[in-house]
């Protein structure tokens, strides 16, 4: 039995998509099995160098730890044994 597709895409552009083509890499990277045999991956490499490089042009900003929240503060029982936990009751 051979079957064909019924429905066909297109782009936003309006051009008729093709099946099976994929998407262009945004950045190639050569994947050789060189590379593989020695255990490499290019591709993650050249990610990891990437994400490196964009974190250092714009660092995470720190934010200070704010003080602790009084209603979740548990004081001691008079007896020295844990405060039981409000949350349960």
């Amino acid at each position: 039995m051979l079957t064909s597709p019924r429905l066909a895409i297109f782009s936003p552009e309006g051009e008729w998509e093709v099946e099976n083509v994929g998407v262009a890499p945004d950045i190639e990277v050569e994947f050789t099995t060189k590379l593989a045999a020695q255990g490499r991956d290019p591709q993650l490499e050249r990610a990891v160098e990437l994400v490196l490089t964009a974190l250092e042009a714009n660092p995470q900003r720190r934010v200070p730890r704010p003080a602790p929240d009084p209603r979740a503060v548990r004081e001691p029982a008079a007896n020295g044994a844990p405060a039981p936990d409000a949350a349960r009751y």
